[in-house]
């Protein structure tokens, strides 16, 4: 069978998704080999890149960054997206650990200092203090359709091109994270879809969080 005859069956598959379940309106499949299996039959890979602070460089180093990677996106691969993912940053534990030395201190100078810094810190963290994570995804495109493709041909493919942008973003003195674990895939897009949710819970911590199915009907949970 030909990718272009799969695509087109993976689209009219019926599959009965429970009522109001996220199996159902979600477009991903699973996470195979760290590899994004789509329910229409595309395969993506994405990877997270580690910035650097473009504005510290020397004008040198600048010149190389840009050089390096206009060279990077002339080989890149035409179905690429750079996104961002922009998150209020974690303060919790950091003001743990402040109320807990606040109670423990005696000196009144001291704790009127420690509560000034509370107080400064959920008012940064508030308006200001947010935390950016930098993530490149493409996907497997195929040049024809004159043959049969199989996981492993995209799986080579979408390697290779993580590969090349390795090699390119490193010139530009950016670090690319392994992302080859179905576990970080499936932390990565819970956060994305649980933004709320995400900052108390991580998958796997509830006891049958992958096993059981919660529905709502007729406003029933």
């Amino acid at each position: 069978m030909k990718l272009k005859e799969i695509f087109q069956n993976k689209k009219s598959e019926e599959i009965n998704y429970y009522e109001n379940s996220t199996q159902k309106w979600l477009p991903i499949s699973e996470f195979r080999d760290g590899i994004v299996v789509m329910k229409d039959g595309r395969y993506v890979k994405v990877i997270e890149v580690l910035p650097v602070n473009f504005y510290l460089k020397s004008e040198t180093e600048q010149q190389n960054i840009i050089y390096y990677y206009a060279s990077y996106l002339k080989i890149a691969p035409d179905n690429m997206q750079i996104r961002v993912l922009t998150q209020k940053a974690d303060i919790s534990t950091y003001l743990e650990r402040l109320e807990h030395f606040l109670e423990t201190e005696n000196n009144d100078e001291c704790r009127k200092m420690m509560v000034d810094e509370i107080n400064f810190v959920e008012q940064l963290s508030y308006n200001v203090a947010v935390k950016k994570r930098f993530f490149i995804a493409f996907e497997f495109t195929p040049k024809s359709f004159d043959r049969t493709y199989t996981f492993d041909d995209a799986l080579a493919y979408l390697n290779n091109e993580e590969y090349k942008a390795r090699r390119y973003l490193a010139q530009c003195g950016m670090e690319v994270l392994e992302v080859s674990d179905d576990a970080f895939l499936t932390d990565l897009f819970f956060m994305i879809i649980n933004k709320y949710t995400s900052k108390s819970i991580k998958p796997g911590q509830i006891s049958g969080m992958y096993d059981e199915i919660h529905t709502m009907s007729d406003n029933i949970f």
